[in-house]
């Protein structure tokens, strides 16, 4: 069974969100030309809760002086016109004295998570998130959840690994034998019979990493649950978010720290590696399991390989 969702130009889930608020405060009600609007720094937070995604917004109570009302029933009316927009993509909810909280959905992760896997190929078009068997075609209520998914966010550039080359800066060996180590652990669950990518033999173009199968993805449960629940998994994907968040926000663009960045998401690659088997009794009992965990890697060999040749200027090897 899988989840059906056509392509958007929304690469980050900060993007997306933010592409949601500006269109609902773009009617007549609210001044679309207001400096809190325009400012992305003070529009969206991000939560740190690892357990969830989730984004705060004070747009409310900027707006509400402006527009002589309570901060309250400011942010009620913007949550009730997004709730008809984007429901079934984040849920909503008003927090005292006027906040706006968007938790990600699941299928919506699904799918982001589904876009940086495929990204590599470059290709737009309808794109299928995975469940788990007997799982329902629809949501909740009946209502067939749709959602715009991402086109190719983090192109792979072929690169020249020079195996020599002395890396400016030596905290970034972290970062490049994580990619590597990515590298190697995809290439082992094809050659093991796990997933299976388009070309079986290792080399730097786009194409040899394309999934044939499964395709999509099983990132989700019958139930529409993310499989990856555990803590290694879900701080993995928080790095992921907050990475390709910062790649693209043009707001913070210029002062973000990457080589930072790209440590902690090594980290958190060595945290998910260290307490998230993949292989022996998991692959044989819960193959579906396996499969997202490969696809978690796959997703973070894209990043990881997009900062180290894109932000940080050295290269990304397939092995070390």
């Amino acid at each position: 069974m899988h989840y059906k969702l056509p392509v958007s130009k929304y690469k980050s889930i900060k993007q997306l969100l933010y592409g949601y608020l500006i269109k609902s405060l773009s009617i007549d009600t609210y001044n679309a030309e207001n400096g809190c609007i325009k400012d992305k720094k003070n529009l969206l937070h991000k939560d740190r809760d690892e357990n969830r995604v989730l984004y705060t917004s004070s747009v409310a109570l900027q707006l509400s002086k402006s527009q002589n009302r309570k901060a309250m029933e400011l942010a009620s009316a913007i949550a009730s016109d997004l709730s008809r927009t984007c429901g079934d993509v984040f849920s909503i909810q008003i927090v005292p004295p006027g906040w706006i909280h968007f938790e990600l959905t699941h299928s919506t992760l699904a799918t982001w998570l589904q876009s940086l896997v495929v990204g590599s190929s470059g290709e737009e078009g309808e794109m299928e998130v995975g469940r788990g068997q007997g799982s329902r075609e629809q949501g909740a209520g009946g209502k067939e959840v749709i959602f715009n998914s991402l086109p190719c966010p983090l192109p792979l550039a072929p690169l020249p690994f020079v195996p020599n080359a002395q890396c400016p800066m030596p905290n970034l060996f972290a970062v490049q034998h994580a990619h590597a180590r990515c590298c190697s652990l995809v290439l082992l669950a094809h050659r093991q019979g796990l997933i299976k990518l388009k070309q079986p033999v290792t080399n730097t173009s786009q194409g040899f990493w394309d999934v044939i199968s499964p395709n999509p993805l099983p990132w989700l449960n019958g139930d529409e649950t993310l499989r990856l629940n555990h803590p290694g998994e879900r701080r993995l994907i928080a790095e992921l978010i907050q990475v390709v968040d910062n790649i693209e926000s043009p707001d913070i663009n210029g002062s973000v720290k990457w080589e930072k960045l790209a440590l902690n998401l090594s980290q958190a690659f060595e945290d998910f590696w260290s307490n998230c088997r993949i292989w022996g009794e998991v692959k044989v009992t819960l193959p579906e399991l396996a499969q997202a965990r490969i696809g978690l890697l796959m997703a973070t060999k894209s990043v990881l390989r997009y900062v180290l040749e894109e932000n940080l200027g050295v290269f990304a090897p397939l092995e070390l």
